[in-house]
C-alpha cells in the first residue's frame, strides 16, 4: 500500500489545445475536496529545470480559487512547451556541438524534496512517454491524453481533437462559397504530424473533394484526374483537404525544419506543393489555406470540455485508488485506466478499413490512391 497522499503536482508539456484549463480545474478541485495540496508546474518540467526564469516561482501553489473559471479558457495556465525533453535534454558542449544528457533525476530530486507525492502528466505521447519513464523510477504517476492530433493509442478519443475538427470544418465551409465565387481549387492544410485524423474527419464533415493523409500514400495525377472529371460534370470548383504528415507515392514529407537536439522535426510546407501542382495539372486557379496553429486555439467545445473535466476527476480518483503508471482513457461506456506501457512510443494511425474512411470513399471522396 502507497502512503496517503497529500501533495501532487500537476504539468502540461507538448503543444497546447483546449480543454487543458478544464484539466486543471478538474484535478484540483478534485483533490482539494480530498484535502490534497496542489502545485503546477510551469512550461513543462521547466518550472524545476530552470526556476530561475519564473520571479514567481517556477512552481506554483494552485487552490480552488485560483483555477475556478478557468475551463472554457483555451491554452495553459501553467503554459507548456515541446522542447527540452529532461531525458533526452540538450545541451550546448565549449565545442559548440551538441549533446544529450538526462536530468530526469533533477525532477525526483525535486519531487522528493518538497514531499509532493505524485504527479498528474498531461499532454500527448512525447509527455506521456517522459511520464512512463518517470513512474519506472519510482514517481507515483498518471497520464491524461491531450493532443489535437488524437494519435494517442487506447482512447477512443483525446480532448482537443473535436475543437481542432470543429473549426477546420468551419472553415471549409466558408472555402465552399468563395471558391465556387472564383470557380478555384482551394488546398486547406490542416495539423495532425504522421496521423490523419483531423484532415480526415474536417474532410468528411465540410464536404470536400479530394482528402491526403499520411496513411494513404497519394498519387496526384489521381486527384487532378478527381478534379477534371468534376469539372466535366460542371462542378467548376474543389476542396482539398491535406494533412501536413501526408506523402506521394514513393515521395517524401515536406518539412520547415529538421529534427535537431532537444525538438522533432516540423511538418508543413505540403499544402503549397499542392496546390501549385494542381493549378499545373488541371489549368485550374489554385490556393491553399494553411489552418496551422488556429486548429490549437480558443474555447473549447462541449465535448472536449466535458471529456477533459472527466479526465482531470478520474486521474484524481486513480490516484486516491493507489493507481500509478496508468493513463486515463476514454471508453465506449465511461474513463478506464490503461498501462503507460501500452500507450508510451506508440501512435494511434488511421486505420484504412474504419468506416470514417469508408464513408468518404462512398461519398466519392478521392484520396488519391
Amino acid at each position: 500500500m502507497s502512503k496517503p497522499i497529500k501533495r501532487i503536482a500537476i504539468n502540461t508539456g507538448g503543444g497546447d489545445a483546449p480543454g487543458l484549463n478544464a484539466v486543471i480545474q478538474s484535478v484540483v478541485v478534485s483533490a482539494v475536496n480530498r484535502g490534497w495540496e496542489c502545485y503546477g508546474i510551469r512550461d513543462g518540467f521547466n518550472g524545476i529545470l530552470f526556476p530561475e526564469r519564473y520571479p514567481e516561482g517556477g512552481v506554483l501553489r494552485l487552490t480552488r480559487e485560483r483555477v475556478l473559471g478557468i475551463g472554457h479558457l483555451g491554452g495553459t495556465m501553467l503554459g507548456t512547451t515541446n522542447k527540452g525533453n529532461p531525458l533526452h535534454f540538450p545541451v550546448n558542449m565549449p565545442d559548440g556541438s551538441t549533446r544529450e544528457i538526462d536530468r530526469s533525476d533533477e525532477i525526483l530530486a525535486y519531487f522528493a524534496t518538497h514531499e509532493i507525492d505524485a504527479l498528474v502528466s498531461i499532454g500527448g505521447d512525447g509527455s506521456l512517454t517522459i511520464a512512463h519513464a518517470l513512474h519506472q523510477k519510482g514517481l507515483r504517476v498518471v497520464g491524461v491524453p491531450k493532443t489535437i492530433d488524437n494519435d494517442l493509442d487506447k482512447t477512443f478519443t483525446t480532448f482537443g481533437f473535436d475543437t481542432a475538427v470543429s473549426f477546420a470544418t468551419d472553415c471549409l465551409d466558408r472555402l465552399h462559397s468563395t471558391a465556387a465565387s472564383h470557380q478555384r481549387v482551394m488546398v486547406v492544410e490542416v495539423m495532425g504530424r504522421y496521423a490523419g485524423w483531423i484532415a480526415l474527419h474536417t474532410g468528411i464533415a465540410g464536404e470536400a473533394h479530394a482528402i491526403l493523409i499520411p496513411e494513404i500514400p497519394f498519387n496526384l495525377d489521381k486527384v487532378a484526374e478527381h478534379l477534371r472529371c468534376r469539372e466535366a460534370d460542371g462542378q467548376q470548383y474543389s476542396i482539398v483537404v491535406v494533412a501536413e504528415g501526408a506523402m506521394p507515392v514513393n515521395g517524401h514529407r515536406e518539412l520547415l525544419a529538421p529534427a535537431e537536439a532537444g525538438h522533432a522535426e516540423r511538418l508543413g510546407g505540403l499544402g503549397e506543393r499542392v496546390a501549385h501542382d494542381l493549378a499545373e495539372s488541371t489549368g485550374k486557379d489554385a490556393r491553399v489555406v494553411v489552418l496551422g496553429h488556429l486548429l490549437r486555439g480558443g474555447s473549447p467545445t462541449s465535448f472536449d470540455r466535458l471529456a477533459a473535466l472527466r479526465f482531470g476527476a478520474a486521474a484524481v480518483r486513480a490516484l486516491n485508488e493507489n493507481q500509478s503508471g496508468i493513463m486515463v482513457a476514454l471508453g465506449l461506456h465511461g474513463v478506464n485506466y490503461v498501462s503507460l506501457d501500452e500507450v508510451a512510443g506508440r501512435m494511434k494511425a488511421v486505420p484504412l478499413d474504419c468506416d470514417t474512411v469508408q464513408t468518404g470513399r462512398d461519398l466519392g471522396i478521392c484520396f488519391g490512391d
